[in-house]
């Protein structure tokens, strides 16, 4: 995608106005010469077979350079529109698509009138509290998620080609000049029509299921550890489970090293809706004789970019055998690699729907459960829904790596009844080694990747590829999908094409007039004094058809 701006929409039009008057010019000449005698006629037809065939290229040639300017006059741009939605019929988000304006950059004139303005941020150089009282943003969506935007928001990757157009935009306004429909400059235009309602948005889970060691009687006696990731708003979690299920179908593919326990994977969605992934498709599915099974749930939330601090959020009290002994596992665990672990224990408010952590939701189902994660505190709604601080620049996958190593290590030392030993299972020179390029893999692909779950089916290529990695080291994986609560309303329009112009100034315009209204009226003159006040109307005609005689 080539988007440095070479040639101008005006030049295109030059190119084509002279091409014009070349050919009228040229049919002018031709009918002088169906004017001549027959004589000459005969004389002048070979000479006019050349004439017209070197024409032809000429012409070809002219629309072909023409084709080329006009394809350097335009370049576009993917751009993703913040989200539009409604929470319980209030509206929020940016709530219109279409854009035709002129650009501008930070470096304006005070007093400048913005009404009629795009203004072209980078994010880092964003002063939100300005952006606040223009009430035009491009900020992070953790912050404007909550703003009714009766503007259209576009966000764009930046690289070297994007890059070039804020350069050349600051560059004019830095001239003192605004872009106007006088002065010229860049012009921005997304062609979108008016955003509608998602009909009946769903969410998407998928789970997989590691069995332990057959014994006398069914093996879904046996005790249950959940681990859950979410794959659609944040991406690490989602990585890590991965990672971590790839490494205990190592052990549970040999028998001799299979565990006691059963394991089951979960990728929800609906993290930012209350997780309503987890409450209506992933525990509702479960049968009260699974439930029973099940020694707790280890949720992985917002990690990735730590530095040696995690917290593990509980709802019951810690003195709770149950949440001492995950504590324990993790903490010790911890200990060797030097991170420092924190216990913070939140109650549930019954009398309110909305949960501020997802084990709260197994709490519910009287399950035991704990969330990992980096935050103290627990997010606000919305707050943490992947979006731009979920990209691979802001990811550590070392950070991943070790919490992979302290998850892994902990399980695996509860499961083989290692705690307090000195043994390490998953060591780094053995084949239950973390595999670093494993994880960046799927942390380039998932940063990459739009997955606001609302807008995903559930044949999505992106919910396809993570079933078929999880069915890789799992079994009995399933695809569940439910519709959103009704709270939430999501409108489309998530994606546009943004074509930037680089238009000329009216003065411009107005010279190039000038300048073809002269060569006309001189064109003009000439052809009347050579035809010495003949018809000129009559030049303009097709010349009728005439047999020549020949002697």
């Amino acid at each position: 995608m080539t988007l440095s701006l070479t040639r101008q929409v005006v030049e295109v039009s030059a190119s084509k106005a002279l091409l014009l008057s070349s050919f009228t010019l040229y049919s002018l000449s031709t009918q002088t010469l169906d004017r001549a005698p027959a004589v000459m006629a005969s004389r002048k037809q070979g000479h006019r077979e050349v004439l017209e065939s070197m024409y032809s290229v000429i012409v070809l040639v002219f629309m072909l350079v023409a084709c080329v300017e006009l394809g350097d006059a335009a370049s576009a741009v993917d751009v993703y529109r913040l989200i539009q939605y409604d929470i319980s019929g209030v509206p929020l988000g940016s709530r219109f698509a279409s854009l035709n304006h002129h650009a501008s950059s930070m470096h304006f004139s005070p007093g400048v009138d913005l009404t009629r303005t795009v203004l072209v941020i980078p994010i880092r150089e964003l002063d939100l509290g300005f952006v606040k009282v223009l009430l035009m943003v491009l900020s992070s969506d953790h912050y404007i998620l909550w703003w009714i935007l009766q503007y259209p928001v576009y966000f764009a990757f930046e690289d070297d080609n994007v890059n070039t157009i804020p350069a050349d935009i600051k560059r004019n306004d830095a001239s003192g000049q605004q872009a106007t429909a006088t002065a010229g400059g860049f012009k921005l235009v997304v062609s979108a029509a008016e955003p509608k309602k998602v009909a009946s948005p769903v969410i998407t889970n998928i789970q997989g299921w590691l069995s332990g060691s057959k014994t006398d009687g069914d093996t879904n006696q046996l005790p249950t550890i959940a681990i859950r990731g979410s794959s659609w708003e944040w991406c690490c979690g989602a990585v890590a489970l991965l990672e971590i299920a790839r490494l205990f179908s190592i052990l549970y593919s040999n028998p001799r090293t299979r565990g006691r326990y059963n394991l089951l994977f979960g990728l929800t969605s609906g993290g930012p809706y209350n997780y309503n992934g987890t409450h209506k498709l992933w525990l509702g599915s479960f049968d009260q004789r699974l439930r029973e099974t099940i020694d707790y749930a280890i949720c992985l939330n917002s990690i990735g970019s730590w530095d040696n601090e995690l917290y593990v959020h509980v709802s019951k009290p810690p003195e709770n055998a149950y949440i001492r002994q995950i504590f324990e596992d993790i903490s010790s665990v911890a200990e060797e690699l030097g991170v420092k672990v924190g216990l913070k224990h939140k109650k549930i408010n019954i009398s309110n729907s909305r949960v501020a952590w997802e084990h709260e939701q197994f709490s519910r189902h009287r399950m035991t459960a704990a969330t990992l994660s980096e935050p103290s505190v627990a997010p606000g709604l919305l707050e943490r829904a992947g979006g731009l601080s979920d990209g691979r620049h802001f990811v550590n996958e070392n950070s991943v790596a070790r919490i992979v190593k302290l998850v892994a290590e902990s399980l695996g030392r509860h499961i083989y009844g290692y705690q307090g030993k000195n043994i390490e299972i998953f060591d780094d020179g053995s084949s239950l080694a973390i595999n670093p390029s494993y994880i960046g893999s799927w942390l380039d692909l998932l940063s990459q990747t739009p997955r606001v779950a609302p807008f995903l089916l559930k044949n999505d290529p992106f919910v396809m590829a993570l079933k078929k990695e999880l069915t890789d080291h799992t079994d009995e994986v399933i695809v569940q999908t439910e519709v959103l609560d009704g709270m939430f309303t999501f409108y489309d329009s998530t994606k546009a094409i943004l074509n930037v112009y680089q238009v000329a100034s009216v003065t411009f315009d107005l010279l190039l007039l000038l300048v073809l209204g002269s060569y006309l009226i001189v064109l003009f003159s000439f052809l009347v004094i050579v035809t010495r006040g003949l018809d000129l109307i009559s030049l303009f005609r097709r010349p009728s058809s005439r047999k020549i005689k020949t002697a």
